[in-house]
């Protein structure tokens, strides 16, 4: 069995007094992880909390993974940024672990290309969500965090990312989490090294 790359015990985590999480024992492996849930149940704040952003209420929370990716283009703070400059800052934080080869047929796959040189703020809800992905799936980081990741996108694109999250169902090294409503169509038959299920 795949060595645990983040182990919860207990893990709990209030907003203004008002339990959001609770008592949540899981544990993360390489592989895809599914972080399930309805709207407010806590699925960005679990993957805040599993990227060291927020500190949990209760609990413990275990890391022993190198590299960590969490991909946001779509916040206001980088809308001035072209996008082939955000991604070549994405490139060196994780220079030791770049997948040149994949960032670049991704770019092709999600039809970027004729993108990267606009600002943020030009492209759509979806490019800016594939751009982030590229940065996910090239960094190389061994804990990699999608959130809601097939929102927006078009149909080709989502088969992209639905083949390349199966491909990450073997990956011997990294942890995928993924954060959605349900497990997408496009995967619903793969195996997943975790299921954490927030409710609906």
């Amino acid at each position: 069995m795949n060595p645990v790359l983040v182990q919860a015990e207990q893990l709990g985590f209030s907003i203004a007094g008002r339990p959001l999480l609770a008592a949540l024992d899981f544990a993360i492996r390489p592989g895809l992880n599914l972080v399930r849930g309805g709207d407010g149940r806590g699925k960005t704040t679990l993957l805040r909390l599993l990227a060291g952003e927020l500190q949990p209420g209760s609990g413990r929370l275990h890391r022993q993974v190198q590299g960590l990716s969490f991909e946001r283009p779509a916040e206001e703070v980088h809308d001035p940024v072209q996008a082939s400059a955000w991604l070549a800052a994405r490139r060196e934080v994780f220079a030791a672990s770049w997948q040149a080869a994949l960032a670049d047929a991704l770019v092709v796959d999600f039809g970027l290309a004729e993108h990267l040189d606009k600002p943020m703020y030009m492209l759509s809800t979806g490019s800016r969500r594939k751009v982030g992905l590229v940065a996910a799936a090239a960094s190389g980081a061994g804990l990699t965090l999608l959130d809601t990741p097939f929102a927006a996108l078009d149909a080709r694109s989502g088969r992209r990312l639905s083949a390349l999250l199966n491909e990450a169902t073997v990956d011997p090294q990294r942890a995928w989490v993924l954060a959605d409503y349900a497990l997408p169509a496009g995967l619903a038959d793969l195996p997943l090294a975790a299921l954490v299920d927030l409710g609906e």
